[in-house]
């Protein structure tokens, strides 16, 4: 193993997090390494694709570099769902012409360029005259002009080449299958196993989604992002925020099932439920696509990853960048620069805030509002929190304040969780028993992990008694003297 260099891995200087995709191109630990070193604070499996045996030595290699560099780092891992998707064509594909006729039917043998079988029964009878049927992406667009048990007939209104076993998107009806296939379900037994941190759960269309995985998962203190990429869960977008630990605006099918010009203030939207919520959201898909074979992005593609902080954010995707493309390493130290620029920016707060986040009637949300407004009012180093289950950081991240936030918590694995949570910077330690401990134990970590030196002042912020979840009701602002490094525990 390596020497750990804790310096290359203090704090980011950002306050949004990066979500990366491991893949062929990443899998070696040497890279996941040198992703970690540029900037990315969790990694995102992805079981669409590769074995278990693969999925279990990617974990172990993200916990070997968590041991070497003491810093927690989530995993991340995303099922694939229920993909709906076409038959075989005889010759492996055909072509679909443009206005003509074409016929998705229960016919197994292979399709041609006048039908095509579609494995899902589902379908039959559930579609009607008039709505969409998009395939590959949305490179074929078919409109239905009759649906029966047997055969669905459609009119070609975006014709084309059209190949082995295409995806199908259907955007305009709910499609009443399940979203955990029966791989989703081997898939997510093993990610519990490892000790995943999170599930992303793909293609939700109701909050049930939700509490079916959850009801999966048990006992496991895993986190379930619900991926928001149909238009039928954004008609009941309130209810899966609110059964979900976390969201993700998945624009990749998303952006297939609605027009173009839908995406950009959907995603904001989300993203500021979510962050209403105090639900950590992350904004995924083609936000670097440029860079998986060339290495510097296009200035859209800049001006898309800078949006999304803009937005305020919890964190940002990347996909097959890292996941398979020729520049990973360096896809993350571009999408960190663009973040702390940004974030450097002296609107970027005022652009944050400005969506209003209402205090909860509870102790522990007025505290954390007031953790705000004194680090707008008092120069403050940072805002110390001391918590069990991570609820309090999640309270103080949901009002954006304008300095980072030293997390300690006893938890390895709220910890981890919050590597996904905007401007968090957790520490594993031990917990405190007594209101002189936590002032000693704070002042010590800060120092420890460059959060201030000596005449800085910091915010703590904890519960007692100590040690019971749900009893944030104490602030208290302190000052650095700069011995406290001197002084033993940890």
């Amino acid at each position: 193993m390596q020497k750990s260099d804790t310096r290359k891995v203090g704090p980011r200087g950002r306050k949004v997090k990066i979500l990366a995709t491991t893949g062929p191109a990443t899998r070696d630990p040497d890279m996941l390494r040198r992703l970690f070193v540029a900037g990315v604070d969790a990694f995102r499996v992805n079981m669409s694709h590769g074995e278990h045996a693969v999925h279990a030595d990617t974990i172990k290699a993200i916990r070997a570099l968590e041991k070497e560099f003491a810093r927690p780092i989530a995993v991340f891992c995303d099922l694939q769902g229920p993909k709906l998707r076409v038959g075989t064509f005889r010759d492996g594909k055909a072509v679909i012409r443009h206005s003509g006729h074409f016929t998705l039917d229960r016919n197994p043998e292979p399709g041609d360029e006048t039908r095509v079988c579609l494995p899902h029964p589902e379908l039959f009878g559930l579609l009607e005259k008039g709505q969409r049927l998009l395939i590959n992406d949305g490179k074929i667009r078919l409109r239905v002009i009759r649906a029966d048990a047997n055969e669905i007939l459609c009119s070609a209104e975006v014709g084309g080449v059209i190949s082995d076993r295409k995806g199908v998107n259907v955007p305009d009806a709910e499609v009443p299958i399940p979203a955990l296939t029966a791989k989703d379900r081997k898939d997510l037994a093993f990610a519990v196993e490892q000790g995943a941190d999170w599930i992303g759960l793909s293609f939700v269309q109701r909050p049930e989604d939700v509490a079916e995985a959850r009801k999966l998962i048990g006992t496991a203190a895993t986190a379930v992002c619900a991926k928001i990429e149909k238009p039928m869960a954004v008609r009941r977008l309130d209810e899966i925020i609110e059964l979900a630990d976390g969201i993700m605006v998945a624009r990749g099918d998303l952006g297939v099932e609605l027009e173009p010009q839908e995406v950009p203030p959907l995603q904001k939207r989300i993203v500021n439920k979510a962050r209403t919520a105090g639900k950590p959201v992350i904004v995924a898909t083609q936000m670097l696509e440029s860079m998986i074979e060339n290495p510097a992005p296009t200035r859209a593609e800049v001006s898309d990853v800078a949006n999304a902080v803009y937005d305020g954010a919890d964190a940002v995707m990347l996909s097959a960048e890292t996941a398979a493309g020729e520049w990973p390493e360096e896809a993350v130290t571009i999408m960190h620069r663009i973040a702390k620029q940004v974030e450097e920016d002296e609107a970027y707060i005022g652009r944050v805030r400005f969506l209003d986040t209402p205090a909860e009637p509870t102790t522990a949300d007025a505290l954390s509002h007031a953790c705000m407004t004194i680090a707008d009012t008092v120069p403050i180093a940072a805002i110390t929190v001391f918590t069990g289950s991570g609820s309090t950081a999640r309270r103080v991240a949901r009002e954006r304040p304008s300095v980072p936030m030293l997390v300690l918590t006893p938890s390895t694995r709220t910890a981890r969780r919050m590597a996904l949570l905007w401007g968090a910077h957790a520490v594993v330690t031990k917990d405190i028993g007594s209101f002189e401990e936590m002032i000693a134990k704070g002042k010590r970590m800060a120092l420890r992990h460059g959060f201030g030196t000596a005449g800085s002042k910091l915010i703590a912020l904890a519960g007692v008694p100590f040690g019971t979840p749900g009893s944030t009701n104490l602030l208290h602002v302190v000052t650095l003297t700069g011995d406290e490094l001197d002084k033993h525990g940890g």
